[in-house]
């Protein structure tokens, strides 16, 4: 282990051209903090709902809070569907580097190809919609194909 000492930074803030260039800046805390479910609502909104959500956050039975409760997606089509549809298809949606000079790039396209060909597998083998899966694999993208046919046929999985 590495000891701290006094020179040691506990922050290390961005460069400017890197801080520039960043999807938000400090406006969006501001913007939560200001309206928590609006703020959550506008973000919920940026996905394709399937059935859209009425409710936010329903805090009726605490300590259980339900976010989007009565709403529908799938996170297999915000993934990859909606990429390809919207014309990203060509675009790399993985950039895979295993052992040294094992190097991959995965366009969205090929992706949802590899993830649609796992899900019908799945379905030849007779998993239905709530039945339980369990994802024994390395960190290649194999096991996020895997992952995400899990979640496209709406089967609850689990990855060890």
């Amino acid at each position: 282990m590495t000891e701290t000492n006094a020179d040691h930074n506990d922050s290390y803030p961005p460069t400017a051209e890197f801080a520039a260039a960043a999807n938000a800046d400090a406006s969006l805390y501001e913007r939560a903090t200001a309206d928590r479910e609006g703020f959550w609502a506008e973000q919920a909104n940026r996905l394709h709902w399937h059935q859209p959500f009425t409710h936010t956050l329903d805090w009726t039975n605490p300590p259980i809070a339900r976010w989007f409760h009565d709403g529908k997606l799938n996170v297999a089509y915000n993934c990859l569907d909606r990429h390809v549809l919207d014309g990203h298809g060509d675009q790399v949606a993985i950039h895979f580097e295993g052992e040294p000079g094992d190097t991959r790039a995965i366009t969205y396209t090929e992706l949802l190809t590899e993830v649609s060909r796992a899900a019908n597998y799945l379905t030849e083998l007779g998993l239905i919609t709530g039945d339980r899966v369990a994802i024994y694999m390395p960190m290649i993208p194999e096991a996020i194909i895997a992952i995400l046919a899990c979640a496209r046929l709406g089967l609850p999985h689990s990855v060890v």
